[in-house]
């Protein structure tokens, strides 16, 4: 009788080896995606305003702002339209390296993923004066308007930010003295005597 219930225990204890050999052995469950929407990356991890000019112009005209899309195919505008006349030499924002530098559905494109982030811009319809995999300093000439194959109806450069799939505001890599308006203008300072 005793080895009979010897014989239980120990197939009790096989059948508890193997089945902890199961559990440390089977893939783990897949995490849940996260839906793909502008604002699900974004709240996560914001963007750096690590921006150090704008691609074209001292202070270019915004033709049409970033315009999220309620959806990942939904209507919006995924970027920035800047007036640029024709030729005009369009500057990486930031330091990073060229990744595409070609056409795309016939538009002209460069794009640049940026140094020490997750981010990329893309710049269109430029006529590269870079190839891809060159490094680029902020600043530095990527390209310049082509003539023709803007969306605009004048002529202009789209900008674009991307992080994996998801398309950001690029104006959130400026920082905010680059955004100011306006000329500087001096304000009188109070309380201080004057030099003689």
């Amino acid at each position: 009788m005793r080895a009979k219930r010897c014989g239980r225990r120990g197939r009790r204890g096989t059948w508890l080896v193997l089945g902890f050999l199961l559990f440390l052995t089977a893939p783990a469950p897949a995490p849940e995606r996260a839906a793909l929407t502008p604002t699900a990356i974004t709240a996560d991890a914001p963007v750096p305003a690590i921006g150090r000019t704008w691609p074209v112009g001292a202070r270019p005209t915004v033709l049409r702002g970033w315009e999220p899309p309620a959806t990942v195919y939904g209507r919006g505008h995924r970027g920035v339209d800047l007036a640029a006349p024709a030729g005009t030499p369009v500057r990486a924002v930031a330091a990073g390296r060229v990744s595409f530098a070609g056409r795309v559905a016939g538009k002209p494109v460069v794009s640049v993923e940026l140094t020490g982030t997750d981010l990329r811009t893309t710049y269109e319809p430029v006529t590269a004066a870079v190839e891809k995999g060159a490094m680029v300093t902020a600043g530095e000439v990527v390209g310049a308007v082509e003539p023709t194959g803007s969306h605009c109806p004048a002529a202009c450069v789209h900008w674009g930010l991307r992080r994996g799939e998801t398309y950001l505001d690029p104006l959130s890599l400026l920082p905010p003295w680059l955004l100011r308006t306006g000329p500087s203008r001096l304000l009188p300072v109070l309380g201080v005597p004057l030099p003689t």
